[in-house]
């Protein structure tokens, strides 16, 4: 996958008092409003941070979870369902950038005033247009802003109008993570320090098998526990048998660990035997728990190698929600080379797909 962007945004001459819509990632767990972990929204702070100083009006665009139809409509109850409104995403804004949250129409949409030049529109999920990348409904955001920056790394590989349909209506532009997701994953497909380390947990095997696949001729070792081990090992071991190593390559290893009685984590035998090679290895990659995320017990094995990987002396990159939120509460996360905001968008780029947000980005 080339990296040849139409435009990067430290090049764009952003004049003072035009309007960006800014995409970020505004899909965050929280209980009673509070965030419980905001490393998707601390990743567009460089490029927010960046338009603000050079007069912009921001207007930040996002999402959160998956309202169904009758959570998406006004006409009963006179307002969207409250546990998927961004309120909280505003407030957190306007903690971190000195401002309030006043609601206000924005355009024809719903939203807060943050601050005289930062604003932030309402669960885009709650219009079906948004998911359907609607011609109209892109119109009807496109006219709020002179011009559009995507710096949502962990919704490009979704075909959506704020993606992709705004980028086609105005000039668009890559935020500074969405660079750097670009630049840090690329660069492990064409040139990673070896031995290069894959390690693939949690569930979704329909997701993470063409990882598994595309690894097998990259990486050195690909390493896979949790739930996708157990419902596939065999399948995984079919696959590799079946795969040619590159002309004057070898194969990569490829170890599937091996479930406790329960299936909820993996053994402590196939833990150390990760640990193992993982401390062996000069580029990894993780994405995805190895035990059942959320109970103590199940999530040893999962901690005991996230230790080993945050001392490690290897260049690491993680991302995947489970797998950050356990980083997080551990204090490990600022231990790693690289935080990916991506789950499944992580893992397509990775696999070799196109995404479309930022296929959007070249045209």
């Amino acid at each position: 996958m080339g990296n040849n962007l139409r435009g990067v945004l430290r090049a764009h001459s952003v004049k003072k008092g035009k309007t960006v819509l800014l995409r970020i990632d505004t899909d965050v767990d929280f209980v009673g409003g509070k965030i419980l972990d905001d490393t998707r929204l601390t990743a567009c702070d460089k490029t927010l941070s960046y338009l603000l100083k050079k007069g912009a009006d921001v207007i930040l665009l996002g999402h959160l979870g998956r309202p169904t139809e009758s959570q998406k409509s006004k006409i009963k109850s006179q307002k969207y369902a409250e546990e998927f409104s961004l309120e909280p995403v505003a407030k957190w804004f306007a903690k971190h950038y000195k401002g309030i949250v006043e609601k206000r129409m924005i355009g024809e949409f719903e939203g807060w005033e943050i601050t005289p030049h930062l604003h932030l529109l309402e669960n885009l999920r709650f219009f079906s247009g948004e998911e359907a990348n609607d011609k109209e409904f892109s119109r009807s955001l496109s006219i709020l802003g002179d011009f559009y920056v995507n710096d949502a790394f962990a919704v490009s590989h979704r075909s959506h109008a704020s993606i992709v349909g705004i980028a086609e209506l105005l000039p668009s532009y890559a935020g500074f993570h969405l660079e750097k997701e670009i630049e840090t994953l690329g660069n492990i497909l064409k040139d990673p320090k070896r031995p290069l380390t894959v390690l693939i947990g949690g569930a979704k095997i329909e997701t993470k098998l063409p990882l598994v696949e595309k690894m097998h001729r990259i990486a050195d070792y690909v390493l896979v526990g949790g739930e996708i081990a157990e419902q596939d090992a065999m399948l995984i071991k079919v696959q590799h048998e079946k795969i040619n190593p590159p002309a004057g390559g070898k194969k990569s290893a490829v170890l599937v660990a091996d479930n406790i009685s329960s299936g909820l984590d993996i053994t402590d035998k196939d833990a150390e035997n990760f640990i193992q090679i993982l401390d062996i290895s000069k580029t990894i990659v993780w994405n995805g728990p190895v035990g059942k995320m959320g109970v103590t017990e199940t999530e040893r094995n999962t901690l005991r190698i996230a230790k080993a990987v945050a001392s490690s002396k290897a260049y690491t990159v993680v991302g995947g929600g489970d797998t950050l939120a356990l980083l997080k509460e551990h204090n490990l996360l600022n231990k790693f080379s690289f935080v990916s905001t991506g789950g499944g968008a992580m893992l397509e780029f990775l696999s070799g797909k196109e995404l479309p947000g930022i296929e959007a980005l070249k045209k």
